[in-house]
């Protein structure tokens, strides 16, 4: 059976209600997970969603609780009274949970609106805090950063007189680790390189960039935002300094994120040849939430929606791995059964759930027009789509050395958790057929 999108929600919401009447009291435990909405019996709905690095759907599990919130807690956790103070109760236990699932401590997490602000705090925040104190004005970053790194450094550039080195990537998507080493200089203050690239979905080796930081004393920051519950992250391990997380690449809500925040000893960076406490310079200005560091008062039912999506990726992650490796395996095959079919990035080194794919003599944005009705894809970074082909235009694909005019661009497919057989079945069928006709067309 086919569906149209206007009934995802009933689906979903089925979920929930039938999740949270019988089986279990929400207002007791809140830890039902008698659901499965993954389940191959049920029904396509249209578009087939396919589209998971621009945003995930919402876990019932994680609705659940976040409507139980909404109607129950509505104390500002501020406040000192009983609501309050329930409230705030629910904020550190989803930070904990956060934290849990980089190896973190419950202190380092500051809630944000998402990655895009915590990547801004995390590189503002930090020069205006240590570059006059250090005389350290340089930072190194790479020319596939998602395009709130790529714009905040301009600012900085511009602004703050702080000298960016844009490192280019190898033809594979992955960062030349010889090459960053040789970047580093006396007077380099951070390193900000991604996890996860949202667009070819390539997996940097944090631990590896992180042991060179180290060596240097330079401070090491990563925008994790599609990393984060999805690869192995441990903070420690990886001598990182600073993370930006969101909620939302983790079937959690939108409005909601984090930035670790390293406050004791194991980082790469060093202050006058000491470690230190990293201190940020606050980009929000109020009533000194979040440490200081984040005034505004604090959206409790996101913040957690935010925890329960975390906890449920570290619950959950040997069963989404296999699922999404699988389901990814087999689309990947099916496309390359298209001739004059490319996959973007590296091959081995990659989150499963990002296919990236060119195909040649196709022009990616009438590809994904063309399906919209039916497949949910992208032609790149969500964030920076815009009404003109900005397939054609990716500054990843570009950093890649490829050819974008000639080629037509590239077409970003996403797996993830609710993605089923029949819809990878689909998604390859509609795929080929669709190639197969704008081809014809241009004979």
């Amino acid at each position: 059976m086919i569906l149209r999108k206007s009934s995802l929600f009933l689906l979903i919401l089925f979920a929930t209600i039938s999740c949270s009447r019988d089986n279990c009291d929400s207002s007791k435990d809140l830890e039902c997970t008698n659901f499965d909405i993954s389940s191959e019996n049920k029904p396509i709905v249209l578009p087939v969603y396919m589209d998971y690095q621009a945003t995930t759907p919402i876990d019932p599990r994680v609705l659940q609780e976040m409507n139980y919130v909404e109607s129950n807690v509505y104390g500002n956790p501020n406040s000192i009274h009983k609501l309050g103070k329930e409230a705030m109760k629910m904020v550190e236990k989803s930070r904990t949970q956060v934290a849990n699932v980089i190896g973190a401590r419950t202190d380092e997490i500051i809630f944000t609106s998402g990655a895009t602000e915590s990547n801004n705090l995390a590189l503002k925040g930090f020069v205006e805090t240590y570059a006059k104190k250090t005389g350290r004005r340089h930072i190194i970053t790479s020319m596939t950063e998602h395009a709130c790194i790529q714009e905040t450094c301009k600012k900085l550039e511009s602004n703050s007189d702080i000298d960016i080195t844009y490192l280019c990537p190898k033809s594979n998507g992955l960062i030349d680790l010889k090459e960053l080493e040789e970047a580093i200089t006396p007077n380099t203050l951070m390193i900000s390189i991604m996890g996860v690239n949202n667009e070819i979905g390539v997996i940097q080796d944090l631990e590896a960039i992180g042991k060179i930081a180290k060596k240097h004393g330079v401070f090491f920051h990563t925008d994790c935002a599609q990393a984060f519950g999805k690869i192995p992250l441990n903070v420690d391990r990886m001598h990182i300094d600073m993370m930006s997380i969101s909620g939302h690449k983790i079937y959690g809500p939108k409005g909601i994120g984090a930035l670790y925040i390293r406050q004791h000893s194991g980082g790469a960076g060093l202050i006058n040849g000491k470690s230190e406490k990293i201190k940020l310079n606050p980009q929000i200005n109020g009533g000194g939430q979040e440490h200081g560091i984040r005034s505004g008062t604090l959206a409790v039912p996101l913040i957690v929606g935010f925890g329960k999506a975390s906890e449920l990726m570290k619950i959950d992650y040997k069963k989404d791995e296999k699922h999404i490796k699988r389901l990814s395996e087999k689309l990947k095959a099916g496309l390359r059964e298209i001739s004059g079919s490319r996959l973007n990035g590296d091959e081995k080194n990659r989150y499963a759930g990002n296919l990236n794919f060119s195909f040649e003599g196709v022009d990616s944005l009438n590809l994904v027009q063309n399906l919209g009705d039916k497949l949910a894809l992208s032609t790149g970074s969500a964030c920076g789509a815009s009404h003109f082909n900005e397939a054609v235009g990716s500054y990843v694909i570009k950093a890649l050395g490829i050819n974008t005019a000639k080629i037509g661009g590239a077409v970003r497919i996403g797996i993830g958790r609710f993605t089923t057989d029949r819809e990878v079945d689909y998604a390859i069928k509609i795929i080929k057929d669709e190639v197969e006709r704008e081809r014809k067309e241009k004979r």
